[in-house]
């Protein structure tokens, strides 16, 4: 039983680390028409619907804050997003989205929308909601033994 639990962790891992090369390559391609990259438009959509700090950003995304603040000052530099004062911490700003930051995710839309429509051509909805929540449980169960 031990070895086919490693094997199932080897291909949880294997398999999620390709999934993830296949994600970062569909980000590049859908951000660069707005003038993005992947890793400009993760940051970004974060703070879309409401500001949190550099770290509550790498928390949930599950990356260094040194990279997140990287690019977060690029996109403060590009007038995408910009830091304002934080009532709950006096040292930790809030990254804030600006109208032109709300304007580029929102060029991102049709072509978001539209990847999303092809894979559901490809995998049913409900069986593609399935993997996702499997996903989601495998996430808790990996924060639960680390």
């Amino acid at each position: 039983m031990s070895d086919n639990l490693q094997h199932l962790l080897s291909d949880s891992a294997l398999t999620t680390f390709r999934l993830n090369g296949q994600f970062l390559a569909l980000a590049e391609e859908l951000a660069r028409p707005a003038g993005l990259t992947a890793t400009r438009w993760q940051v970004l959509g974060a703070v879309i619907d409401h500001p949190f700090t550099v770290s509550d950003i790498a928390r949930a995304m599950g990356i260094t804050r040194q990279s997140v603040q990287r690019t977060a000052d690029l996109l403060a530099d590009d007038g995408l997003v910009e830091y304002r004062d934080n009532p709950g911490h006096r040292r930790a700003k809030l990254v804030y989205v600006t109208p032109a930051g709300v304007e580029a995710n929102h060029r991102i839309n049709p072509d978001h929308r539209a990847a999303a429509e092809r894979i559901a051509e490809r995998i049913a909805p409900a069986e593609w909601q399935r993997a996702v929540d499997a996903l989601h449980a495998l996430s808790r169960a990996l924060d639960r033994s680390a």
